[in-house]
């Protein structure tokens, strides 16, 4: 197995069909629904916890094996950080459904330490919430919707107050569904939720309120427009796509881009699509690529270019920056 070099980890997400316990290991743990470690990174699967894992829905690995080598990750967040922020989410949604005040101090820790995370990052690559259990895949959605808006965030120039409020509102976009099962009904059940908790600004409460609003008015609850619309619910609504395409439908993350460009002006504000995709990578390290030439590839990082990574060359372990070698383009790609 490949040992990191210089403190850097090498690991690369899979889709757990594509498992294979004679040549993999994991890089990161698996957790249970209680947030539990059900396996460790280092270890193998057996191939009876493997039907285990499916039965919990959990799609996506991250593992090390000898194609993992030479790929770096170090824009993932770290699981511990991830783990601990779906908890401090699921205690507030908790919370609202037994009509009890949130957990605004966790809440305030949990945001301070992501924000620290994403300031010292390039980028965010997201760990997919289809990595963890049925119960916490709402949470790590939250969690996930909140780091890809705070990367956003860093491309506006927001103030460190201004990434609290949108980070607060970000995490409980969704709370208002622990009031029902009506989707049209959410955003308001939401903006009502985290209202009552005069600790939050109002700002946050209105991400829950119009995260569902489209630009050209065809949204709800208020069928709001353009201006009408705050810019923290549209960063959230912008990022709360992206994941869902990415996660729950699997797309890949170029494509996910390209969904949320063709939306742009109809129902995003062209500022916050632009934001969003000069912050958000097309390709993540990993990811197995045809290039125009022909030449298959895999992507082993980013530096220069979040749209034009390095790629390692499958002929001849030659590693390529693509920001430099503007000829050459990712034609085709197979999995992440």
């Amino acid at each position: 197995m490949p040992s990191s070099k210089e403190g850097y980890e090498e690991m690369r997400f899979i889709q757990i069909e594509d498992y294979d316990h004679t040549t993999m290991q994991l890089a990161r743990p698996i957790y249970d629904r209680q947030k539990r470690i059900l396996l460790a990174a280092g270890r193998t699967i057996h191939p009876k916890y493997l039907e285990r894992i499916k039965q919990m829905n959990i799609s996506t690995l991250i593992v090390e094996d000898a194609e993992s080598h030479g790929i770096t990750m170090d824009e993932l967040l770290d699981m511990p950080t991830w783990m601990d922020a779906i908890e401090v989410v699921q205690k507030a949604y908790d919370l609202a459904r037994q009509g009890k005040p949130l957990n605004v101090f966790d809440l305030q820790v949990t945001i301070n330490k992501i924000i620290l995370e994403v300031i010292r990052r390039k980028t965010i690559f997201l760990i997919p919430s289809s990595s963890v259990s049925e119960e916490l895949k709402p949470y790590a959605h939250s969690v996930n919707v909140t780091l890809l808006a705070l990367q956003t965030s860093k491309t506006l120039g927001y103030s460190n107050s201004q990434q609290r409020d949108l980070a607060m509102g970000s995490l409980l976009h969704d709370i208002g569904k622990v009031a029902g099962k009506d989707e049209t009904l959410h955003p308001k059940k939401g903006f009502e939720i985290i209202r009552n908790n005069r600790e939050i600004s109002l700002l946050s409460a209105h991400v829950a309120f119009q995260h569902h609003e489209r630009y050209d008015g065809s949204g709800y609850p208020r069928k709001l427009s353009s201006s009408e619309i705050l810019e923290y619910p549209q960063i959230c609504a912008v990022s709360n796509l992206y994941e869902h395409l990415v996660s729950s439908r699997k797309a890949l993350p170029h494509l996910a881009l390209e969904m949320i460009m063709s939306k742009n002006g109809i129902d995003f504000d062209p500022k916050i699509v632009q934001a969003f995709i000069e912050s958000i990578p097309s390709y993540i390290p990993g990811a197995k690529v045809r290039l125009n030439n022909g030449q298959e590839a895999i992507v082993t990082r980013i530096k220069n270019n979040l749209h034009r990574p390095f790629v390692r060359l499958k002929s001849t372990g030659e590693e390529v920056d693509l920001s430099e070698n503007l000829s050459m383009l990712i034609s085709e790609i197979f999995s992440y």
